[in-house]
């Protein structure tokens, strides 16, 4: 015997209600302020997971590493404290999706929590985002890889890495 189209229906209505509900309260609990961005544990979690697959290649290999991941992403935080409120939101919004289990299976095929998520799992997310076919997702990439990038970059500290001598003395 099969699932009626009406058990179906009332299945999948009571899903949505549920993940609405959830998304909800995760907005109310993890919300300090109403219009300033926060940068909680589970949206800390996830920046130091997605950083290294952006940075792949420009992070320091040696026992800086943890410190150049450090100052890149309090350098993000900085730069989404800068942006107007409205836009503050929205990244709290994609913060907040992808700190939700089920949102973040379904739209980065990460199963697990961040810290558990490996660099290669976390490139190949962000690829499928840069790539999709749904404006929102690929625009949800470039938010964060120019996020990450434009924190890196805009430290001195990674100036010398590329061969950037810095802006130009002024002529005294």
């Amino acid at each position: 015997m099969g699932t009626s189209r009406r058990t179906f229906l009332k299945a999948g209505g009571l899903a949505a209600l549920a993940l609405a509900a959830g998304g909800a309260l995760y907005r109310a609990s993890h919300t300090s302020t109403p219009h300033r961005f926060a940068l909680d544990g589970e949206a800390r979690a996830a920046l130091q997971a997605i950083a290294p697959a952006i940075l792949a290649g420009a992070l320091p290999r040696d026992a800086g590493r943890d410190a150049a991941l450090a100052a890149a992403i309090d350098g993000v935080h900085q730069a989404i404290l800068g942006l107007p409120p409205a836009v503050q939101k929205e990244v709290q919004d994609l913060f907040g999706l992808l700190a939700l289990a089920p949102a973040r299976r379904l739209l980065t095929g990460i199963s697990g929590v961040w810290e558990g998520a490996r660099t290669d799992e976390v490139s190949a997310f962000l690829q499928d985002w840069r790539l999709h076919r749904l404006g929102l997702l690929r625009s949800a990439y470039h938010a964060l890889h120019d996020l990450v990038l434009g924190a890196w970059y805009a430290d001195p500290g990674s100036w010398a890495a590329t061969g950037y001598p810095g802006p130009m003395k002024e002529l005294a």
